[in-house]
């Protein structure tokens, strides 16, 4: 149960007191005086503190002060035999947790005590589970600091958020930052990744749809937005949605409602959006790609993760932290140190940690060295001066299939798993490299570490 500290300059009845909660399993410690109590609550931890409102030395009120002054304030209850409308405000403007009138009976203190420790018990509980969900980003460089403040502003608040800057940057896990950091904390946090989806698809799994509602709707579905009531919303790679799920999604941003597919019923969900793209939302704008409206809707509350390359104090602490993660901590060389603070890192974090990945697994149970952070060379050798050609490849046994399942998976590896910065290298979208992963029989389901 809890440590509670009990304060009255009457011992007999500070000792009766004490009894009675010691019944309840509590750990009691008593004090005949303010003086007294606000010296122990100086040198020992306490989860409650019942003590009397007037005392000659120094009275319950400055008990209460000191109390709350703490950086782990204990919860206070106030006695008095002296009961007035103006000293109960004056107390629970101090801070205090409960207020009861001599005389009382020993129950009715018992069961106050014992509700404030359950209280503290849970709330003890409930930071335990958010410290281990809360993304331990690393903030070592002012900008990402920048980045964590500003998520830490916005969580409490039920503002649309807006996450900006390249794949592999972090901005899914200031996402989870800003939900664990916001009253929703204790509800559900649904991610959905846009471009993994295709466009036939995406409507129905983010505002759900009844029976019959369209081909192979063999059963109704609740649907992302639904799932997310009294929680978070994630969109990912918002910038990839059609123009038709961007007038839905508008809608529910305006009135926090929307209509199933098939169905005629609006639904109400209490769910606070967060998005995220590495797109250039304003030129897509402009480019009549992206809709205005929904663009200034969306645009609440802008946060922009810079690129690895912008803030490179981050990238060693980034990698001890990972290596620690395995066991490993404390086996970067100097050499590989120093290439790990040289390389740009294109494909941001993901890059990082997936060569650190392969370099674990060449350094074997020795220290990770310079080598073992060479990237692979990839890709087919090219006549001198120029790139290569079909008839480079065009040998016996050529297998087309075989040729494309390696270079997208080249691709990947160059990129460091972010599927955007694969796309690029293969010169097409992302939605068409989802694709092709399927077609290939590679796994298109992992989302990108953004």
């Amino acid at each position: 149960m809890a440590r509670v500290l009990i304060v009255d300059d009457e011992p007999k009845l500070g000792a009766l007191l004490a009894e009675a909660l010691e019944l309840d399993g509590h750990e009691v410690a008593r004090a005949t005086g303010g003086r007294e109590a606000i010296a122990r609550l100086g040198a020992e931890p306490f989860e409650v503190v019942v003590t009397d409102l007037r005392m000659p030395d120094v009275d319950g009120l400055a008990v209460l002060r000191a109390a709350r002054a703490h950086p782990a304030p204990p919860e206070v209850v106030l006695m008095t035999a002296h009961a007035s409308a103006e000293s109960a405000v004056e107390a629970m403007k101090a801070g205090a947790a409960d207020y009861v009138t001599k005389p009382f009976a020993n129950d009715e203190l018992r069961l106050r005590v014992r509700r404030l420790a359950a209280q503290r018990e849970a709330e003890r509980r409930s930071d335990a589970l958010l410290a281990r969900l809360t993304p331990a980003l690393v903030a070592e460089s002012a900008a990402m600091r920048e980045v964590l403040a500003a998520a830490r502003r916005v969580g409490p608040t039920d503002a649309t958020v807006l996450l900006l800057g390249e794949s592999g940057t972090g901005k899914s896990q200031v996402a989870r930052f800003v939900h664990y950091h916001s009253r929703r904390a204790a509800g559900p946090l649904v991610e959905v990744h846009c471009a993994a989806l295709p466009d036939t698809l995406l409507e129905g799994e983010l505002f759900g749809y009844e029976k019959g509602a369209f081909t192979g709707a063999t059963r109704r579905s609740g649907g992302h937005l639904a799932a997310a009531d009294q929680g978070t919303l994630f969109l990912d790679e918002i910038g990839e949605i059609p123009p038709a799920t961007q007038v839905k999604l508008l809608r529910f941003l305006q009135e926090r409602r929307f209509v199933p597919l098939g169905s005629t019923e609006e639904r109400r969900v209490d769910a606070r959006v967060v998005a995220a793209t590495n797109r250039d939302l304003e030129a897509a704008v402009r480019a009549g790609a992206f809709r205005e409206d929904f663009y200034y809707r969306l645009n609440v509350f802008a946060i922009r993760v810079p690129a690895l390359r912008e803030r490179p104090e981050d990238v060693l602490p980034i990698a001890e932290r990972f290596l620690e993660a395995r066991g490993a901590a404390g086996r970067l060389t100097p050499g590989a140190r120093a290439r790990l603070r040289a390389h740009p890192w294109p494909g941001n974090v993901r890059e990082l940690e997936n060569a650190l990945e392969r370099a674990l697994i060449l350094a074997g149970d020795g220290d990770v060295r310079e080598e073992h952070l060479a990237a692979p060379a990839h890709g087919v050798p090219a006549a001198p001066g120029r790139g290569p050609r079909a008839g480079d490849v065009l040998v016996p046994g050529f297998d087309l299939d075989a040729f494309e399942r390696d270079l997208v998976a080249a691709a990947l590896e160059r990129a460091g798993g972010n599927k955007a910065a694969a796309a690029r290298l293969l010169g097409i979208t992302r939605r068409r490299l989802y694709s092709r992963l399927e077609s290939l029989g590679l796994r298109a389901d992992d989302g990108d570490r953004d």
